[in-house]
């Protein structure tokens, strides 16, 4: 395989068992440099080299990601948070520019699944079923007085990530209490079924679907999946297949899906890895591997459902211990 394949990671937070596995399958063939606002990211650490680097919505902040390219002859560059993909795909042809991939589904893409209203919109076209959603509390109490929903509900912002400000409202007057609170929220059905999580790639080369891994959540923590366990479903198998071709995304995904009375509602879209995606890696399902495949133009074969179910994943506290001197080294900065 051809070497010098250079990987940048950034927002990289508190994700190191996901730097750890691309460090992995980068041993002989390149380097990870990855990046983060906060010297107090653990992630940095386990990469070969890192950077301290402006929040995502400073000004500079691109030009500083290109330089930390350039310096470092990334091949690709790829984010774990939400609110960067966007950024990241709408600058990828600047990127492309300098000889560096954004592994990104498109701007187009990262929008409409940043935005939950507008994921219903989509999904309600495309005959995909998701959560009842509403933007304005008179569609909503409307709604509510012709039966077409109750309570609990879930007010949440329409652009949220990481489970912030997300209520669970059981009466109207709590509804508005929560909806006047906040700036740019939406009202959405109560799903009480199985929460799922499920992994997908799609190959940035042939733009097939070529994995799909399947975990049913046991525990959740802090918006991320705690306790799981895999398991598999011919019919969210192809639920999911069609769902990401129509919605254009490419590269790693994650979903979040609701199994209510035998029925999949899709619940959330993350173009990007996910926080259960370790339980996916540990049972051999391999997204680093793709992406280095195709960043050598190498395409993957589907390989859907290609696991053993029944495996279990939990996690557990760990803690990264470093020097003052660690903490002030050359690396942390341009």
């Amino acid at each position: 395989m051809k070497k010098n394949i250079n990987i940048l990671i950034t927002s990289v937070g508190r994700r190191t068992l996901l730097l750890e596995y691309f460090k992995k399958e980068l041993l002989d063939v390149g380097n990870l440099v990855a990046v983060d606002c906060s010297p107090f990211a653990p992630a940095l650490y386990i990469a070969d080299k890192h950077y301290i680097v402006p929040k995502i919505n400073d000004h500079n902040y691109i030009n500083v990601i290109k330089d930390i390219c350039k310096s470092n002859q990334i091949t690709a560059i790829l984010s774990l948070i939400d609110p960067e993909l966007s950024l990241l795909a709408k600058y990828a042809s600047e990127f492309r520019e300098i000889g560096v991939t954004a592994v990104v589904s498109p701007y187009s893409a990262c929008e409409l699944w940043l935005d939950k209203y507008a994921a219903s919109i989509f999904c309600e076209n495309n005959n995909i079923k998701y959560p009842l959603t509403y933007n304005n509390l008179s569609d909503f109490e409307n709604g509510w007085r012709n039966k077409k929903i109750d309570f609990p509900v879930f007010v949440k912002p329409r652009k949220g990530s990481a489970s912030i400000n997300i209520n669970k409202a059981n009466n109207l007057e709590c509804v508005k209490f929560i909806f006047k609170s906040f700036d740019d929220m939406i009202i959405q059905q109560y799903m009480n079924g199985q929460e799922i999580g499920v992994d997908v790639y799609v190959d940035m080369i042939s733009k097939k679907v070529v994995s799909i891994f399947i975990k049913q959540k046991l525990a959740m923590r802090a918006g991320e999946t705690d306790k799981a366990k895999s398991i598999k479903s011919e019919s969210l198998f192809k639920i999911v297949e069609d769902l990401v071709v129509k919605a254009n995304l490419i590269g790693p995904i994650d979903i979040d899906v609701f199994c209510v009375d035998g029925e999949y509602y899709i619940s959330e879209i993350n173009p990007r890895f996910g926080g259960g995606y370790p339980l996916a890696y540990e049972c051999g399902v391999n997204f680093p591997q793709y992406i280095i495949n195709n960043l050598t133009g190498i395409v993957n074969e589907p390989q859907i459902g290609n696991y053993e179910e029944n495996v279990y994943m939990m996690k557990h506290d760990r803690v990264t211990i470093i020097t003052n001197s660690a903490l002030n080294s050359h690396n942390m900065s341009l």
